[in-house]
């Protein structure tokens, strides 16, 4: 154990933005002994505030055992080592191969949460997933490619339940994605927002519909580092007027009588 607490943790750094880090994990980083950061995803200005004299390695280059030897003699020598990873390490972050070797060498660890791309997303755009009396629901899912998705999860009956949806993961197939997602329960005029590399300099956020998604995609070279917000009931074809009864002034809750 570290004077730190746990000698490992996984860091979610965010989208790309180095002020969409955490507090927590930004002092984690500050305090590091090593840094070991995935170089192709995490901007060099997010582990920046890194010691001087910290040990700050782009594990982009590494594969799974060499970045975990790399863990591993730092924690021998007693010092923190820190594993900044793009977004939230929990969602398409490939922990779970890492953490069951520090298992597996009796390592303790910790994760903290970082900001995911799709909230970055629909923040750039000021836009929400939920809709009262639309959507209360929100699925995070990609399009197979040479990953495999699950059958069940099949991209058009994910899009049969008409919630709102976040596609990463993607953008190589863009006209794969509006096929299923027409194919299952969305119309050709629910909103969608394109968003390209969010948090980071270039960043680009485009309102289209779904009917165009594919075209949007291509016109604006959208076809890497991009998420695709699925927004029904939202633009012009808002089909709500309701509100949230949080702010109603005839809805009491616990803070409000």
């Amino acid at each position: 154990m570290s004077a730190h607490g746990h000698p490992v943790y996984f860091i979610g750094a965010g989208p790309g933005d180095p002020d969409l880090i955490t507090v927590k994990g930004r002092k984690l980083v500050e305090r590091a002994d090593l840094v070991l950061y995935a170089g192709s995803l995490v901007p060099g200005e997010v582990v920046a505030c890194a010691r001087k004299d910290a040990r700050v390695v782009d594990s982009a280059p590494l594969d799974l055992e060499q970045t975990h030897a790399e863990l591993m003699t730092c924690v021998q020598n007693g010092g923190l080592a820190v594993r900044v990873h793009t977004g939230d390490p929990a969602l398409y972050g490939a922990i779970r191969e890492q953490m069951a070797l520090l298992n597996r060498d009796g390592v303790a660890y910790e994760v903290v949460p970082g900001v995911t791309a799709g909230f970055a997303s629909a923040a750039a755009a000021c836009r929400s997933y939920t809709v009262p009396e639309v959507t209360q629901t929100l699925i995070f899912t990609r399009l197979e490619g040479r990953t495999p998705v699950p059958e069940r999860e099949q991209l058009a009956k994910l899009a049969a339940h008409g919630s709102a949806m976040c596609v990463y993961l993607s953008a190589g197939d863009p006209e794969g994605v509006q096929r299923e997602l027409l194919a299952g329960a969305y119309e050709p005029d629910t909103l969608v927002v394109a968003a390209y590399r969010v948090g980071w300099p270039d960043q680009q956020i485009r309102e289209t519909v779904l009917a165009d998604l594919a075209s949007t995609a291509r016109e604006n070279n959208f076809t890497r580092q991009t998420v695709f917000l699925i927004l029904p009931g939202q633009g012009k074809s808002d089909a709500s007027s309701a509100k949230s009864l949080l702010y109603d002034t005839n809805f009491q809750h616990m803070f409000r009588k």
